[in-house]
């Protein structure tokens, strides 16, 4: 691996990786490939995150998700069950006081895959057959566990709690991203939108040549389905962790 990191989730979430790896003596580059703002109105957020008795189950799709519907929360309510769909999430619900000792949480048992689909093989749809189900996510995304619960008799509302894009490629993104490409660092990429996100940039600004140069780079990811993604796309460097901090460090230390 090459000495540097360059780590692409959006920059509050990056930061507290990117100081463990200094600590470490890892140099690390924060590059974003997501925006996540809040909504210009919350007004909808709000009142659903004042109903959470409604429902039987919430299911945040993000840390994002998490932070956003938390600052409109003022107690969990007893029964309702907080689902996650990965190992950030639960320790996003963790910083608000929402652990296994108190709250049932349901997440993903098998730490190598950690999304929609093996959230859905933890739940008990036939216990939740005929209740409500609300999910909280940006205001876009993947529909599949909305769609699978409704297929198992769930009554499923949505919310947006954020607004998630891709940031400008102003002259100060240029720059860093040309300076980046040039030092052969490794990329930890944690969703298959900030990979297209960063095709999209790295075609815009250096065309194919700069895109074969970052083809040669090594990629950490948490999932497989973003492997799946950076395989297809050219990439035959990728390095598929756990999800979550711990998994991101232990990986990249043991190739520093």
């Amino acid at each position: 691996m090459s000495a540097g990191v360059v780590i692409t989730r959006p920059r509050a979430q990056a930061e507290p990786l990117a100081a463990r790896l200094a600590a470490a003596g890892i140099p690390a580059e924060i590059f974003p490939l997501l925006d996540i703002q809040p909504l210009p109105d919350t007004t909808e957020l709000a009142s659903a995150m004042a109903r959470l008795h409604e429902y039987a189950l919430v299911a945040f799709v993000s840390p994002n998700a998490v932070d956003a519907a938390f600052r409109f929360i003022r107690a969990w309510p007893d029964g309702v069950i907080a689902a996650v769909v990965g190992e950030g999430s639960r320790q996003a619900l963790a910083r608000h006081g929402l652990t296994e000792a108190n709250t049932q949480i349901a997440f993903p048992v098998d730490p190598h895959r950690t999304d929609s689909e093996t959230l859905l093989d933890v739940l008990d749809l036939a216990a939740l057959c005929g209740q409500k189900a609300l999910i909280v996510r940006a205001e876009t995304g993947r529909e599949l566990l909305a769609d699978r619960l409704r297929e198992a008799g769930i009554v499923v509302d949505k919310i947006a709690a954020y607004r998630r894009g891709a940031p400008p490629l102003d002259a100060t993104r240029s720059k860093a991203l040309t300076a980046l490409l040039a030092a052969g660092h490794a990329w930890v990429i944690t969703s298959s939108e900030a990979l297209r996100n960063l095709q999209q940039d790295v075609l815009r600004l250096a065309g194919s040549s700069g895109w074969d140069t970052l083809r040669a780079c090594r990629l950490i990811v948490p999932h497989q389905r973003i492997g799946e993604t950076a395989l297809a796309m050219g990439f035959d460097r990728v390095t598929l962790t756990d999800s979550g901090d711990e998994a991101l460090l232990a990986a990249i230390q043991s190739r520093s």
